[in-house]
């Protein structure tokens, strides 16, 4: 999904449990007091080396095929940052004790370097998780339009844009460089004066300064770890292929529960991606796609299915938006709004009201902390503030990158008008700022959310002609600037923990965003080539894309296309979604933890519940290997899901290569009732 699901409970969780975050910090203040000792921070030239641009196009390249597949089988984005420091770890130190064994010198790795070429991967994969491969820009292609129905007023004829390496690509670059240029002169603000923590950047620095601190002895054995099941993911994913015929063979259709409970989609498809993936994401996250499978495929669809005829006409196709899939789709999308604008309300009022305490009490608590900061502190204040990008980057930065703009999107989309693009240009930076701090206080980036509300507005504002082309790549537009600045704040963050020069941060950033703007449309055309995407029934459904394009649709035509009693299942579950969250957030912490995510649940509804099932034995492993050894659970988790995720990932690249060649698996095996 587009929205990163994981990091919103971790920090949930966080936020419910004071004695867990401050733990958090003191040992990151610790990890950072051993580095600090015995680190000479070097030049910010010299934290940007060559291997580390090699390695990080080496690993965002990598890193975006396995994003790129979870967008278009499921839409769950997690969050691979520690993924990244750790795979950088890996390649770095492999790299440096291959160039001593053959006599090369070698500089040393320090943490600066890791941080970088975490930044530069980050960066470059985000494109391809948030770019809109999945979702708005998906949403474009003549695929989606037929799938929404042809014959609706707001989906007008012709109202798409089919996917093309060339125009996907100079959108990528004229919507994702501007938001690198919006809060730069705040960051100092933002990270030393008001302190936000920024916990998933911090996260990723505590990690980074554990792995150049802990030894080659506990780093053995996470890079131990991450081999076998990397080798492990690798050699399923390709021994699964021979087994995978054409159509619904393979281990992928293996009926586990039985054939009945595998026609509504409850299996296990034996696929270690998901499985890595649960191991990553919280339990609750995992439980919540459970109940939500349950309800969806277990409960309501065999209900609304028998009330063919009634409800919904037989002679139209359950594929079109006035049939079954009717309801498939705008349910979930009533769950995301709730959720949604629920979280989007709470975090502005959360920000509102920090900002004016903090603003208030500046001079106060400045005084305070200076009295109280440690030596270490002052140290990592320096570095950031020694080595400063200059102020006339910013406003010749965004501002000639707008105007480039302003004059680039009306040629890729001529509906979309160049006085929308500077509109929305124009109140881009508060809105940017807005969520920064928001994701400071709480790790929640709510730049999908503003997407979405810019989608509604732009849609309603072009009109029924032109409306939902403009407003999808509206949706892009302002998502993009608000949510790459967010990342770089994080990142920022991290760099300010890990005492990274800002100005390598920066370029880092930069250099990711580049390659990613490159990488991520190769990789989309990989799959879009050489697998059905955007199929209901086959691997790659893409949900997003169907529901990004039904928001359009409703933006501009409102809800006259909904079938029988759809509106009302919407308002209850806009209101569950509601009153879910309430619950959360009023109840204790030992109550509220335990309260499911509407976004999780929203999730199986369009995709099946076999997603569920693979990540609830993924959380399975991660509950028990905690009960039997919860240190070393702690210390080898993030390795293993990484080595799961990345070998069965990677074996997607010679499987696309394999498809195009027009290369079949030799066997189908299915089953059959006997």
């Amino acid at each position: 999904m587009d929205v990163v699901l994981h990091q919103k409970e971790e920090i949930i969780e966080r936020s419910e449990d004071h004695d867990l975050e401050e733990e958090l910090q003191k040992k990151g203040a610790a990890d950072e007091a051993v580095q600090n000792k015995r680190v000479i921070v070097q030049p910010w030239k010299k934290q940007i080396t060559l291997r580390g641009v090699i390695a990080s196009i080496f690993i965002g390249s990598i890193f975006s095929v396995i994003v790129m597949k979870l967008n278009l089988t499921t839409g769950i984005n997690p969050n691979l940052n520690v993924s990244a420091a750790l795979v950088a770890f890996i390649v770095i130190r492999t790299w440096t004790k291959i160039a001593r064994k053959i006599g090369l010198v070698s500089v040393p790795f320090t943490q600066q370097e890791n941080t970088m070429i975490q930044t530069c991967t980050v960066a470059c994969y985000s494109i391809a998780m948030g770019g809109g491969f999945g979702s708005y820009l998906l949403a474009l292609s003549k695929k989606t339009y037929e799938l929404t129905g042809v014959n609706t007023e707001g989906n007008a004829p012709g109202s798409y844009k089919e996917p093309a390496v060339g125009w996907m690509t100079g959108y990528l670059f004229a919507v994702c460089f501007i938001g690198l240029f919006v809060l730069i002169p705040l960051r100092k603000i933002l990270i030393i004066d008001y302190k936000l923590t920024f916990p998933s950047g911090m996260a990723t620095a505590v990690l980074i300064n554990g792995f150049h601190s802990m030894g080659d002895k506990m780093a053995g054995k996470q890079v131990q770890g991450f081999t076998k099941m990397f080798s492990l993911s690798f050699l399923w994913g390709f021994f699964q292929w021979f087994y995978s015929g054409q159509g619904n063979c393979g281990f992928s259709e293996f009926p586990t529960f039985g054939l009945q409970a595998q026609r509504q989609t409850f299996y296990f498809d034996f696929s270690l991606t998901f499985v890595g993936t649960g191991m990553i994401c919280p339990h609750i996250v995992n439980l919540s796609m459970l109940l939500g499978s349950v309800m969806s495929w277990g409960i309501m669809w065999p209900l609304i299915r028998k009330q063919k005829g009634g409800w919904y006409s037989a002679a139209i196709p359950e594929s079109n938006m006035k049939s079954f899939n009717g309801y498939k789709v705008f349910i979930p999308i009533a769950l995301l709004l709730g959720d949604g604008l629920y979280n989007f309300i709470k975090i502005s009022s959360i920000t509102l009201s920090s900002m004016y305490t903090r603003f208030k009490e500046r001079k106060i608590s400045s005084e305070k902390s200076n009295k109280n900061n440690a030596i270490d502190d002052l140290k990592q204040d320096e570095v950031f503030i020694r080595e400063s990008i200059p102020m006339w980057i910013t406003p010749c930065g965004y501002i000639g990158l707008a105007i480039i703009s302003a004059i680039t999107i009306p040629l890729i989309f001529p509906r979309l008008k160049w006085y929308y693009v500077v509109v929305a240009y124009i109140c881009a930076p508060s809105l940017a700022f807005c969520n920064a701090y928001g994701a400071g206080l709480t790790d929640i980036n709510l730049s999908y959310n503003y997407g979405k509300v810019g989608l509604f507005v732009i849609a309603a504002l072009v009109g029924k002609e032109h409306g939902v082309v403009a407003g999808l790549a509206g949706a892009g537009l302002i998502k993009s600037v608000i949510s790459v600045s967010c990342v770089l704040m994080q990142d920022f963050k991290t760099g300010h923990l890990t005492f990274t020069s800002p100005r390598a941060m920066f370029l880092s950033q930069a250099i990711g965003t580049a390659i990613g703007c490159v990488i991520a449309p190769l990789c989309f055309f990989l799959f879009y080539k050489a697998f059905d995407i955007g199929n209901p029934n086959g691997e790659y459904k893409a949900p997003y894309a169907i529901i990004y394009r039904n928001m359009a649709v409703l933006g501009v035509e409102g809800f006259s296309a909904l079938p029988k009693h759809c509106l009302h299942l919407c308002y209850a579950f806009f209101a569950f979604a509601v009153g879910i969250n309430v619950v959360k957030d009023l109840s204790p912490a030992r109550i509220g933890k335990w309260m499911p995510l509407p976004m999780a649940i929203a999730l199986p509804f369009l995709v099946g519940a076999y997603i569920a099932i693979d990540m609830c034995i993924g959380t399975l492993v991660v509950f028990v290997w905690h009960k039997l050894n919860s240190k070393k659970a702690e210390l080898m988790v993030p390795a293993v899901a990484s080595g799961l995720i990345c070998g069965e990932g990677l074996w997607t690249l010679p499987a696309s290569i394999l498809a195009l060649a027009k290369v079949n698996p030799p066997i189908c095996m299915k089953f059959l009732v006997s």
